[in-house]
């Protein structure tokens, strides 16, 4: 018993080793770093993403809103806790392949689109909202202005 207990730690290491590397050689190849940016071209680093990229670019937001104005928190570490978050389930999704297609949002991050989109339209949607610009109780902006940040619909 004593003999196969001393294997354990270089099972363990060996183990820690694999998971450390794969997951390395997944962040290089999937051009992780850019993620960590505000460009949005980072978005189509994987091809699922191409056709919410080429709406956005033709939507009505493109000169005044980047992906992350819309789908991530504007303070620093709410920021980037979110997109570690997403960035591992899309990682999970897209090496499993067992997304859906066509890409959806989630419902957490439709409540941060909503509340991303009633912060940077306060001073409209306090005017005309019966919440006051309460983004939890609001209609869902998007419900109306779905092709606001990604283009006309298909």
């Amino acid at each position: 018993m004593k003999n196969s207990l001393t294997w354990l730690p270089i099972v363990l290491s060996g183990l820690i080793g694999v998971l450390i590397g794969l997951s390395s050689y997944t962040f290089y190849h999937a051009r992780g770093l850019s993620y960590l940016s505000n460009d949005p071209t980072a978005c189509v680093n994987c091809h699922i993403m191409r056709d919410q990229y080429d709406g956005w670019q033709k939507g009505s937001h493109h000169a005044v809103a980047t992906c992350n104005d819309c789908h991530v928190p504007h303070d620093f570490i709410g920021k980037y806790l979110a997109k570690a978050e997403n960035g591992f389930w899309h990682s999970k999704g897209f090496t499993l392949q067992d997304f859906h297609e066509p890409i959806q949002i989630k419902e957490k991050n439709k409540v941060l689109l909503q509340e991303n989109c009633v912060a940077c339209h306060a001073g409209l949607v306090n005017d005309i909202s019966p919440h006051s610009g309460d983004a939890q109780t609001m209609l869902d902006c998007v419900h109306c202005h779905a092709a606001v940040g990604h283009g006309p619909a298909r």
